[in-house]
């Protein structure tokens, strides 16, 4: 009889069309080009004159030599802008049928028709299909693409685009801010509350591209969502670039739970941004798994505002063969009684390094706060690598803090022991590494916890990307 490791197949996340697109812009990062793009998105005047504002700001800032060794990025091999051969659909019977067939074998429509509120699907770099079920819509919710959103709803976007994430924090922010494209927009009026997740899906298909989609998601006071952000690509043998852009907006006593797999293919760098403002007794939780990729530099950012904010980030990260994935959390504490619980785990294998890197800050005037931060890195051989690097900046004493970090191999005596129960050496890795993964997938909705014990079956086997 099979294991659950040998019947899984990778093939699904590997399905590749054709390269066929409506309009692709050319390789490179220049003026032109911006310009080119925001023609091609009929840009309202101030989002052209953003663009080019940011692409200034990205020609000025040099690449970041703190982290993994980005020196094989060369934008001049990049285009970052490909319109696929479809308008946006709100019926998915409308969406041509390659597209279609992708995000059927992902599970996309599945997923929306049993568990979703509403679904977005991107590929490439337009959104092709937004859905909302109507009750939402009667009760004031937005949920659409984030073109829609600017031609829309322009004074909502001015207020808060690129507010949180501002285009000088980092050299890919900026070259964000000058060639985004689609994403998702949601708005939850004040007190409503979305029971049911919402979910928005990004695939990337063409070679030698990048994906830029920014999410912006305003939940206003005492209102409450739980959104939903899932992404994959196909490999090719050569880079492909992800450089998107979330910025929450968390506003007084409301609640937004962030949840989101990443699972990118090993030709993937991914560079994305994340930041959260966090109002008074507002809370902001995420929930985080990092696949794929061949570098990733992610570290979700939540500032907490108002007094009695609350913040927690579960995450994993599994890294095998040729992958450095150097991911982590940072929480800003700026007011009284916040608190901030930050729980990260990290899987390496075949020589893969996982590196998690954080930021805590608790500034003088944030008395009576809390934070925990746990780390734990689970090494499956002797050639893989796991580094900690974390920062705690407290600048008050009248805080609890408390920082604990745990790096080890797979234990040989654990495994003895379950094989002497009758287990095969490998499916006693990875019940000991799914045990481990426990704390994120239980906090994942079903389907997508299933997707992630999957994926770590896969990283178990060596056989994705």
């Amino acid at each position: 009889m099979k294991n659950n490791i040998d019947e899984i197949n990778r093939n699904v996340y590997d399905i590749k069309n054709k390269d066929e697109y409506e309009f692709k812009i050319k390789k490179g990062i220049t003026k032109d080009i911006i310009e080119e793009i925001s023609k091609q998105k009929n840009d309202p005047s101030w989002m052209r004159e953003f663009r080019l504002k940011a692409l200034e700001v990205y020609n000025s800032l040099e690449l970041p030599t703190w982290g993994p060794d980005l020196s094989e990025l060369n934008m001049n091999e990049i285009a970052t802008y490909v319109r696929p051969k479809t308008k946006l659909n709100t019926s998915w019977d409308d969406v041509p049928e390659d597209i279609k067939n992708t995000f059927d074998k992902l599970g996309i429509p599945e997923a929306e028709k049993k568990s979703l509120a509403g679904v977005g699907a991107q590929y490439d770099s337009e959104v092709v299909y937004h859905s909302m079920k109507e009750e939402l819509s009667k009760q004031g919710v937005i949920y659409t693409d984030m073109e829609t959103a600017v031609r829309e709803y322009p004074d909502i976007v001015k207020a808060h685009f690129m507010k949180c994430v501002p285009v000088h924090d980092h050299k890919f922010v900026a070259l964000h801010g000058a060639v985004w494209s689609g994403g998702s927009f949601v708005y939850v009026p004040k007190g409503v509350k979305v029971d049911i997740p919402l979910q928005s899906y990004f695939r990337l298909n063409s070679p030698e591209s990048g994906q830029f989609e920014h999410t912006l998601i305003i939940v206003e006071e005492g209102a409450s969502l739980h959104f939903i952000e899932g992404c994959s690509a196909p490999k090719y043998n050569k880079v492909n670039l992800h450089a998107g852009c979330v910025e929450l907006y968390v506003k007084d006593n409301a609640y937004l739970r962030y949840s989101t797999i990443e699972n990118w293919s090993k030709n993937m760098l991914n560079l994305n941004t994340k930041k959260a403002l966090v109002g008074k007794n507002a809370t902001m939780e995420w929930v985080s798994g990092s696949f794929g990729s061949k570098i990733s530099m992610l570290y979700p950012m939540s500032i907490l505002n108002g007094e009695g904010a609350k913040t927690e980030y579960t995450g994993i990260s599994f890294a095998g063969k040729g992958q450095n994935l150097d991911t982590g959390f940072k929480v800003v504490h700026n007011a009284p009684k916040t608190s901030s619980v930050v729980n990260a785990k990290s899987i390496s294998k075949n020589g893969g390094a996982c590196t998690y890197r954080s930021l805590v800050r608790i500034n003088e005037n944030a008395k009576n706060s809390k934070c925990s931060v746990s780390c734990e890195s689970l090494m499956l051989d002797d050639i893989s690598r796991s580094d900690t690097i974390p920062v705690s900046d407290i600048r008050t004493d009248e805080v609890e803090f408390s920082h604990e970090a745990s790096i080890g191999k797979i234990s040989d005596k654990t495994i003895f022991y379950l094989m002497s129960r009758g287990l095969s050496e490998e499916d006693a890795k990875a019940m000991i590494v799914r045990g481990f993964a426990y704390p994120v997938s239980k906090e994942l909705p079903v389907e997508y916890a299933a997707e992630m014990n999957n994926l770590i079956n896969l990283e178990l086997e060596g056989q994705v990307g």
